[in-house]
């Protein structure tokens, strides 16, 4: 097993990152190995596994860029195909449609959403789709001047991308048809203002959508409504913990594969926020928030067979990895960590032997 982990590398971004760095996954501890650093690369922020797990791909966070690596499935190392423009500044998230033919990328600062066929050979072609995104903005002062589109998933059955909008308080929902984005039947939902929803995770089994709200560090949770594309708002609640009066700001937010645990990081108050999802209806309770083991939890991910959750400190440039209590769903340190300037995503695949 391989694991890929992006980083910011830039001094505006204040960042002390290499570029993609490949690291052997020892799939019984947990422990990571470096094996391969991808150097001479602006902010690889944002990363995905194409279909079969041959390539990856990366945005260029502050850039207008996405690029295309094979990987060698016998090592894991990475060999660079190409480079495409988003039309769009700063791409911060991507993802692949069904038939792994098309790629979806958010354009943050670009206010839209960018679509780029793939070739055959996995590299990318030219873009084929630019979608602006616009609305009324949110009323805080520095982080709503404009649209900022910041995740653009695709839904189980993978006929919709749906797109959190910090800036605008929006979930926007689009169809994809023939490798293009056309509005949904209800084509928005309407957060609470302020709230800077961030990113989202469907639930594994039930028709519901879970969203992070970054600016007020809130989670709601919204009946998805698969035939026309709505959210229908069910619950919201903190991330963290009732006694602190800090300040915080979440970021991302998975579900485990049983559909029975939430996570959510809180960078601030540093730590994974641990939610309960009922069985009855999916609603959640707050089981706790449990500190990351660093600072600037900006992304987290579970290992591929949940065991394990992996926090990327952003700001004390670590990897420090998590044993998952499948029954009660919190954390505990492995004793596992890797330094690693500031890591901001990271994806697995596993190699051909």
């Amino acid at each position: 097993m391989y694991a890929y982990v992006g980083s910011r590398t830039t001094r505006q971004r204040n960042a002390r990152g290499e570029g993609i760095s490949v690291y052997r996954m020892d799939t019984a501890t947990g422990a990571l190995e470096r094996v391969q650093v991808v150097g001479d690369l602006v902010n690889p922020s944002y990363l995905a596994l194409g279909a079969g797990g041959r390539h990856l791909y990366t945005v260029h966070g502050d850039e207008s860029e996405v690029s295309a690596f094979a990987i060698d499935r016998d090592s894991g190392r990475l060999r660079f195909l190409n480079r495409q423009s988003t039309q769009g500044r700063n791409p911060v998230h991507l993802a692949f449609d069904p038939s792994g033919r098309f790629l979806v990328v958010s354009n943050h600062i670009g206010s839209s959403l960018a679509v780029l066929p793939v070739a055959a050979d996995g590299s990318l072609q030219p873009l084929s789709q630019l979608v602006p995104l616009s609305g009324p903005i949110g009323p805080h002062r520095v982080e709503q001047q404009q649209s900022k589109p910041h995740f653009n998933p695709f839904d189980p059955s993978g006929r919709f991308v749906v797109v959190p909008d910090k800036g605008l308080d929006r979930i926007f929902s689009f169809r994809f048809i023939g490798g293009a984005l056309v509005p949904a039947d209800v084509p928005f939902a309407v957060t609470r203002e302020g709230a800077g929803p961030r990113h989202l995770a469907f639930h594994p089994t039930r028709s519901l959508t879970y969203v992070v709200n970054e600016l007020d560090s809130t989670v709601t949770t919204y009946r998805w409504h698969a035939e026309s594309g709505a959210l229908e708002p069910l619950q919201v609640l903190s991330s963290l913990p009732t006694t602190f009066t800090g300040n915080s700001r979440a970021a991302g937010i998975t579900i485990d594969a049983d559909g029975r645990t939430l996570y959510v990081s809180n960078r601030g108050h540093d730590s994974i926020g641990v939610f309960r999802i009922a069985e009855a209806d999916g609603l959640l309770t707050l089981a706790g928030a449990d500190a990351s083991g660093g600072r600037t939890p900006r992304f987290f991910t579970l290992s591929p067979d949940g065991r394990l959750l992996y926090a990327l400190n952003e700001d004390s440039d670590t990897i420090v990895a998590f044993h998952v209590d499948r029954t009660s769903g919190r954390l505990s340190p492995t004793g596992h960590a890797v330094k690693a300037g500031s890591p901001v995503t990271m994806v697995f695949s596993s190699s051909s032997r």
